[in-house]
């Protein structure tokens, strides 16, 4: 019979017992549905529907497994050759994150960093240093990590400035590959119908199949056209749109934590910050008259 040391034995709940992070309770959030993107996707593919329709042309008459094994199968396999693994995950992981709402209240935020820069101006930097994981968001609370950890504010800045040039980096290459992705669908497309053309003329003997077969084979060019631009070149210009919003919000975050920690004042930081929030647009001088 194996024995066991006193101590191991005592020890044997606290071992057992998987370590966790705390998490604040503040920092769970389930993410809100982007009505508006799925709401344009919607709108487009029921335009395109309701145009076939008062057309005349049946949907069943669209249903064309080989155009569709052609266009999505080629395109999917253009991407695997034009961009890497990591990178075609990373993008992919992007276009899922679109579904996701912008939940980044500018105005709160400035308000959060105001009261950050309080609390470092009356009690010291590293005063904040226990609420830092209360921050509302991921950003801010990395930069405020970081300024407990570089003193320098040269460093500070250029860890924090090139953080943000590699995250505009990763958003364009995201994009890019929607992008190359959207650029080919038309041209494989255009594949297909030609490989349509080929099987009709070998049965041209017989005039109506000739008929049917030549619109037949052209729907594989409307497969192309529609996956490039109903929803790759979109989801890319929405990709561009969303990195361009975070990398505001990234800047406001960088420059509110360089100013705190600089020690400047408060109301100042206000000042500098608001200047991130969008104004509305200016009312047309010739309504007034």
């Amino acid at each position: 019979m194996l024995s066991y040391p006193p101590e191991l034995i005592l020890a044997a709940p606290a071992l057992a017992k998987p370590v966790r992070a705390e998490i604040p309770p503040q920092q769970i959030t389930l993410p809100s549905l982007d009505l508006f993107l799925l709401a344009g996707i919607t709108i487009a593919l029921a335009a395109t529907i309701c145009g076939l329709h008062a057309a005349g042309l049946s949907l069943n008459y669209f249903v064309q497994p080989v155009a569709a094994m052609i266009v999505l199968g080629g395109t999917f396999g253009v991407m695997l050759v034009t961009t890497p693994q990591h990178a075609l995950i990373h993008s992919l992981r992007r276009v899922l994150g679109l579904l996701a709402a912008e939940q980044s209240n500018r105005a709160a935020l400035i308000d959060e960093i105001v009261e950050y820069a309080r609390q470092a101006r009356r009690g010291g930097t590293f005063s904040i240093e226990p609420t830092i994981p209360q921050a509302s968001h991921p950003i801010l609370r990395h930069a405020l990590e970081l300024t407990m950890d570089i003193g320098n504010r040269t460093e500070l800045r250029s860890v924090l400035e090139t953080e943000l040039q590699m995250a505009e980096r990763q958003g364009e290459a995201d994009a890019k590959t929607l992008e190359v992705a959207g650029g080919f669908a038309p041209t494989l497309g255009i594949i297909g119908t030609v490989i349509g053309l080929i099987q009709v003329l070998r049965q041209f003997s017989n005039l109506p199949t000739v008929g049917y077969g030549i619109g037949t084979a052209f729907v594989s060019t409307i497969y192309g056209l529609a996956l490039a631009n109903l929803l790759m070149l979109p989801l890319a210009h929405r990709i561009r749109a969303r990195v361009a919003e975070n990398f505001e919000t990234q800047e406001l975050i960088m420059e509110g934590v360089l100013a705190m920690a600089d020690s400047t004042h408060p109301a100042v930081i206000r000042m500098r910050l608001v200047s991130f929030l969008r104004k509305p647009a200016p009312e047309n001088d010739a309504s007034k008259t």
